[in-house]
């Protein structure tokens, strides 16, 4: 039977051009489904992939101010996501890290909604958020906690109307059981690194200095990166912007470079000429790590969240380690993690590096996404959901 796919995702603009986006993309290559969000300010971007293609769009889009962030809209996001009408198709796709995994279906309609994250603001992060943003504080803190515990009530309610989750790791899949008690298949996302096959093929161009791409916000932890730099006085360089940026160049010392942001090409070129790749964040997934061990670069992060997953540590992987994972997001693990790479880095070869980058080709998220969605309707449709 012919089946016909709506796919949701929160929203398209110019700056969101995250892992998220990459999944949707990677999934229209293959599906035809028609989109829906709560804004777009894409699909008049002549170099998107979304391009002339009709997105179906929310009240929000036409309300002042969208465009540069729809999350000042925060209370209204579950309200407006519901306003969605999916009622033509047979099979809903959410793509979600806040709320597009909300829309309103119909008991003969399937969703399946690949979860990136529960909502971070709203649970494990909602302590850094408040401490790090002035509407924490006095009178507005308490409202937006108000707000803030209302939005985990329908987030937890909406959970329910999805059929099955795919979380894009395992630890996204032990959070979405933390916070719906729901099971989630774990499909890695789909990584682009044969834009970086060029740049694997020696590590004779490797330069000395070290490198951090990411949004600079708070959660990040650049700014303990940077110091660990202070106190090492190695170079390193930073390439990213966001609302952390002012505070880190305050904090860095001469041997930091803060490039801001630049585009891909200059990216890659960094990426591939850095001794090692530096993180410091939590991150559900971390498309970054895998992009650089594309370019037969090692990565030095922490320990917890996808990097556990993608970065094989060198005490634990001696032949076929391809970086260095510390145990504490603190100044002195950050040191004492770069003070070990420097003296084991030989150990690390160019080559495995890129074979550990390869287990998350987009051929390989093509094969587990659509046979999971073969299956997930197979089973919904012959009754045996």
């Amino acid at each position: 039977m012919q089946l016909k796919y709506a796919l949701v995702h929160e929203w398209f603009t110019p700056e969101a051009t995250g892992g998220s986006e990459l999944v949707v993309q990677e999934i229209l290559n293959y599906i035809d489904a028609q989109i829906y969000a709560l804004i777009d300010f894409e699909s008049i971007n002549a170099n998107s992939y979304l391009h002339n293609r009709l997105i179906k769009t929310t009240f929000l889009q036409h309300w002042p101010l969208a465009r540069k962030g729809i999350q000042k809209y925060l209370p209204l996001l579950p309200f407006a996501i519901e306003q969605l009408d999916l009622r033509a198709y047979d099979v809903v796709l959410s793509s979600s890290h806040a709320v597009a995994k909300g829309v309103i279906t119909s008991p003969h309609q399937l969703h399946i909604s690949y979860c990136h994250t529960p909502m971070r603001y709203a649970w494990d992060l909602t302590f850094d958020y408040l401490h790090g943003d002035s509407r924490g504080q006095g009178i507005s803190g308490i409202l937006t906690r108000y707000i803030l515990h209302h939005l985990r009530t329908w987030d937890v309610i909406s959970a329910n109307r999805v059929d099955y989750f795919i979380a894009n790791s395992h630890h996204t899949a032990r959070r979405i059981w933390r916070c719906y008690r729901r099971q989630a298949k774990v499909i890695y996302p789909p990584v682009n690194i044969n834009r970086f096959q060029n740049s694997s093929k020696s590590s004779s161009q490797k330069e000395d200095f070290y490198l951090t791409v990411c949004r600079l916000v708070s959660y990040k932890k650049v700014s303990l990166i940077v110091e660990a730099f202070n106190q090492l006085k190695k170079p390193l360089v930073i390439i990213g912007t966001g609302s952390d940026l002012k505070k880190i160049r305050k904090l860095a010392k001469s041997n930091v470079q803060i490039m801001g942001l630049q585009p891909h090409n200059v990216v890659e070129e960094y990426l591939a000429k850095s001794k090692a790749f530096v993180y410091a964040a939590c991150e559900d997934f971390g498309i970054a790590l895998i992009e650089a061990q594309a370019c037969g670069t090692p990565v030095i992060a922490y320990k917890q969240g996808g990097a556990s997953e993608t970065v094989k540590d060198i005490t634990q992987y001696p032949e076929t380690s391809t970086g260095i994972l510390f145990r504490e997001q603190t100044v002195e693990a950050i040191v004492q993690a770069v003070k070990t790479f420097e003296k084991r880095q030989s150990q690390i070869d160019v080559e495995q590096c890129r074979l550990q980058a390869e287990k998350f080709s987009p051929t390989i998220f093509k094969k587990s996404y659509l046979e999971f969605i073969d299956n997930c309707c197979q089973k919904f449709y012959s009754g045996n959901k």
